[in-house]
């Protein structure tokens, strides 16, 4: 047997097999063997069928099984022993006239290539790296938000700007009839303010659904449509008030610190503040991470420039998944996918180069470390190192979780790379700054 490889250009080449009859038949002949063992034809017993009845019925097929096991396993080792770095799978190219009736086989695989090329870690633009604060309001509007939690419901008369509104909402042509909740100050315009002002337990109020609330997904919410209905609803209601109260904020005393926070964790309003303020911020450095990691992205693939061999990624495309794809559904799928192929191997260099990867060890230790946090939020912050052992052992023997683990750990291993190897500028923001700026 004898195998080549012929460059088409840096990116493309092809490889040529060529088989003769010695290299396979042995293995046929071998094979042809345990047929004729175990073959149940009638007129013979069971290990006596004449060789060549055995040869008539299954040669022609087992051999073409054994020449295609000897292809594959050439082309692998081939790509192997060469040090290939092929994208998508080596794709046999047609013959004309071929046939399965002579002895002697001359295949062709069309191979598409890595590029070989240089990671931009230092773009001339700075990527923004996010530091997100918590504000004094978003900590007083949070510090509020857990007084009304934790504090008293005290039923009222009449309906006020405090007031907490109970009732009915009816509209017999949608079919709409929804009990629902909601504050008082998130009633929408003036008009309908005035409809509610005033207002007692069993007063009925005509209104307009469009624009009634500050938000639409409250609208959603409260009258239990889709998210696409509540945009352009815009049909009249009946309300029925059925009840009317208002939430007496808990008092900020030693007893609402330990509801919160545990016995004594927390002494005082100023280090109620601080203890938000710190686990807010713990918080927003995922989300600040997670856009770091997507602004690093897009900043590689625009720098860092490289081929790619399209035509026979496009081509592998129509026969790779389950179903085939016509040559322009490829061409399409070629498009959608080139940003994360061109996204893969720039990572995939550079934790060759910088011996990023995920040991086992590596991979055990993070699992233990994330099944104990999750066991602290369920009252258990000190289990036991055996215990955490044999929840990892469990957690890791299933694929699907580990592949979900080891990729996490990845991502952390190369975003501590590029926080001390890239160009970044950090911004210090509050938190809705940080929307508005990053999701516009």
């Amino acid at each position: 047997m004898k195998i080549s490889k012929k460059d088409i250009d840096s990116l493309n080449s092809i490889v040529t097999i060529d088989i003769k009859a010695e290299d396979y038949q042995i293995k046929v002949d071998q094979e042809l063997n345990n047929y004729r063992k175990k073959a149940n034809i009638p007129g013979f017993r069971r290990g006596h069928v004449p060789m060549s009845l055995v040869k008539k019925q299954y040669g022609k097929s087992v051999m073409i099984d054994e020449v295609n096991k000897l292809i594959q396993e050439s082309l692998n080792n081939f790509l192997i022993e060469e040090k290939l770095d092929v994208l998508g799978n080596p794709l046999p190219k047609p013959q004309e006239n071929f046939s399965w009736e002579t002895n002697d086989f001359t295949f062709e695989f069309e191979l598409g290539l890595t590029p070989d090329f240089e990671v931009n870690l230092k773009p001339k633009k700075a990527i923004t790296s996010y530091k997100i604060i918590a504000d004094d309001k978003m900590l007083d509007d949070q510090i509020g938000n857990i007084r009304e939690q934790y504090g008293k419901i005290v039923t009222q008369d009449v309906v006020g700007e405090e007031s907490n509104i109970t009732g009915t909402f009816v509209n017999e042509e949608k079919e709409i009839e929804k009990k629902s909740t909601f504050k008082f100050n998130k009633i929408n315009g003036k008009s309908n303010i005035k409809k509610f002002t005033g207002k007692i337990v069993g007063d009925i109020i005509d209104l307009k659904s469009k624009k009634l609330f500050s938000d639409d997904h409250l609208l959603m919410n409260i009258l239990g449509i889709s998210h696409d209905e509540a945009h352009d609803f815009d049909e009249p209601l009946v309300f029925t008030i059925e009840e009317v109260s208002k939430t007496e904020l808990a008092e900020m005393n030693q007893e609402f610190f330990d509801k919160i926070f545990g016995k004594d964790v927390v002494k005082s309003e100023v280090e109620l503040k601080e203890k938000l303020k710190e686990d807010a911020e713990k918080q927003f450095t995922t989300q600040a991470d997670q856009q770091l990691l997507n602004a690093v992205t897009e900043s590689l693939i625009e720098n860092t420039k490289f081929d790619l061999p399209a035509e026979f990624l496009q081509k592998w495309l129509e026969v790779a998944g389950e179903k085939p794809l016509t040559s322009e559904q490829a061409i399409e799928e070629y498009k959608r996918s080139e940003k994360g192929l061109r996204y893969q191997l720039i990572e995939s260099k550079i934790s060759k180069e910088n011996d990023l990867k995920v040991s086992y060890e590596d991979l055990k230790t993070f699992a233990k470390s994330f099944i104990k946090t999750q066991m602290a939020q369920y009252g258990n912050p000190n289990p036991e190192e055996k215990e955490l052992d044999e929840i990892a052992n469990r957690v890791l023997s299933n694929q699907e979780e580990s592949k979900r683990l080891s990729d996490q750990l990845m991502n952390e291993k190369l975003l501590t790379f590029f926080k001390e190897n890239m160009k970044l500028k950090e911004k210090k923001v509050a938190y809705d700054e940080f929307i508005k700026e990053v999701y516009k």
